[in-house]
């Protein structure tokens, strides 16, 4: 449930205030996918239904993974290399010594 909430919150919100709740959401979704190896091992869940759940949790992460990565490009300041006098960058492009 708060997996749904954290991404539905998300939705709403401008990207600085979208990343906590995307990577609470993939938070979520991992402790979902241990939760969801413990029923397998236990045997409270059979092998098909865990393989089925296990690929959509992977779609979810990857997916989140990815959102949180756009957010992180879109917040994260640019910053313009400078380049120093006599840098043999700058003697490169004009042709100075």
């Amino acid at each position: 449930m708060e997996l749904i909430e954290a991404v539905s919150a998300a939705g709403f919100l401008s990207p600085e205030e979208k990343r906590p709740y995307v990577r609470l959401a993939m938070k979520k979704t991992d402790a979902i996918k241990v939760l969801v190896m413990i029923l397998w091992e236990a045997k409270s869940l059979d092998e098909k239904k865990y393989i089925a759940l296990s690929v959509k949790l992977d779609e979810i992460g990857r997916n989140l993974g990815g959102w949180n990565g756009q957010l992180t490009k879109q917040t994260t300041p640019k910053t313009v290399p400078t380049i120093k006098q006599n840098s043999p960058e700058l003697t490169k492009k004009t042709g100075e010594k």
